[in-house]
């Protein structure tokens, strides 16, 4: 969500500071999720082919176009237990190929051998490739192609993503939907969310191998800024002391959390908060942050910083230290994030994906306004500018009748 914030936030920050160091990019890391369940027999793809023949294609394109860097690995759910007991069924997902540098040949064999058969446990499918690509540090991505929704909740996908991305590793989920009907888009729209990833849905052979390719291509690029990860207190007391930067946190629906930030008397404090809505939501909600002394005396609240994204929800806001002579030279002013969320289904644990931009500034002067005092002189002005413009046309008016008459 860096780049969306930052985006949220250019109207109030400018140019942000990143936290994240500039290195060398990262060679790919990537897992493909593949669903082999029963449902991929269904020769209902543009062309007559069934979805499973539609897929191997795909695959085998995309491991033949690989960057010899590129370390990957591909996960399938539904492909051994052909049986109806759901509890073996939905344990049914294996690794096929482990994450490293790919040997075509092998990937390919691999995947020849697959067959549609069983159950479609999509939950569990995530949380065993998040383990296969391990912590290393750098961006993950999964990348889940699938033609139906879970089968085996729980654990429900949706829930499996949010928890992911709780724990604070760079993990992304993409996800892509192969002839999908409307329940499994929500699904797939739903899983991608909670991880800043993106959904697509694929109606050909062509269109399925151009969407892995890009996925695949784009887990070499870093994120702009890499968020610190931060925790905000309950009141401002205990609140976090921040410097200017990114930062990430996550906040229940509900819930109001407070910052620190030292500004100095002659800085402008410029703040934005964009809040990923990675779940179903009641309507009429938004997100509130403010600007206060340690004591809570309100100094600012921010204003909606929409990036046109939906799915995100941001607000901004400016505050100099110049708008309070009382204070001292550097005083420590309160951030407070609260939302007006309401859920009727997931309103616990995780929170919310929270990112908070920072900027200290030099102050800017702006213009000076007309006071109250000037405003009544003016308006004096322009009354007697009337008053003398409305006798002189009287007086005309009496002179021209007096000496020409009226015809």
């Amino acid at each position: 969500m860096a780049a969306i914030g930052l985006i949220a936030a250019s109207a109030f920050l400018g140019a942000t500071p990143a936290l994240a160091d500039e290195t060398e990019t990262e060679p790919p890391v990537v897992e493909l999720v593949l669903d082999v369940s029963g449902s991929m027999k269904a020769a209902d793809v543009e062309g007559g082919a069934t979805r499973m023949a539609v897929a191997k294609q795909a695959f085998n394109e995309v491991v033949d176009s690989l960057p010899e860097t590129t370390q990957l690995g591909i996960r399938v759910l539904g492909a051994t237990y052909a049986g109806k007991n759901k509890r073996l069924g939905c344990q049914d997902t294996q690794q096929i190929v482990k994450v490293g540098t790919v040997n075509p040949v092998a990937a390919k064999n691999a995947i020849a051998t697959l067959k549609p058969t069983g159950f479609t446990p999509i939950g569990l499918a995530l949380r065993e490739a998040a383990a296969d690509l391990g912590d290393t540090g750098s961006v993950r991505r999964i990348v889940l192609i699938t033609d139906g929704e879970d089968t085996c909740t729980p654990p429900d996908p949706c829930d499996v993503a949010r928890e992911l991305a709780a724990q604070g590793t760079e993990l992304v989920i993409d996800t892509l939907g192969l002839a999908p009907d409307e329940k499994t888009r929500k699904q797939l729209v739903c899983i991608s969310q909670a991880t800043g990833g993106t959904y697509a849905a694929a109606q050909s052979e062509d269109e399925l191998t151009d969407r892995i390719k890009q996925l695949v291509d784009r887990a070499a690029l870093p994120p702009p800024v890499t968020p610190a990860a931060v925790t905000g207190a309950k009141d401002c007391a205990k609140a976090p002391l921040l410097a200017a930067g990114v930062y990430t946190d996550r906040e229940l629906i509900g819930e109001h959390r407070y910052y620190r930030v030292a500004v100095d008397s002659g800085d402008e404090l410029r703040a934005s908060v964009s809040v990923a809505l990675d779940r179903p939501l009641n309507r009429d909600y938004g997100v509130l942050i403010k600007a206060a002394t340690m004591d809570g005396r309100e100094l600012v609240r921010g204003v909606d910083a929409s990036s046109g994204r939906a799915d995100v929800i941001s607000a901004g806001l400016r505050w100099s230290g110049d708008e309070e002579p009382d204070l001292s030279a550097t005083s420590d002013i309160c951030l407070e994030v609260s939302n007006s969320f309401a859920s009727a289904t997931a309103a616990g644990a995780p929170g919310m994906p929270v990112e908070l931009s920072i900027g200290l500034a030099p102050a800017s002067e702006a213009p000076d306004a007309p006071g109250l005092g000037r405003g009544l002189l003016l308006l004096f002005v322009l009354a007697i500018a009337g008053l003398v413009a409305g006798v002189l046309a009287g007086w005309l008016t009496r002179w021209w009748v007096a000496k020409w008459g009226v015809n």
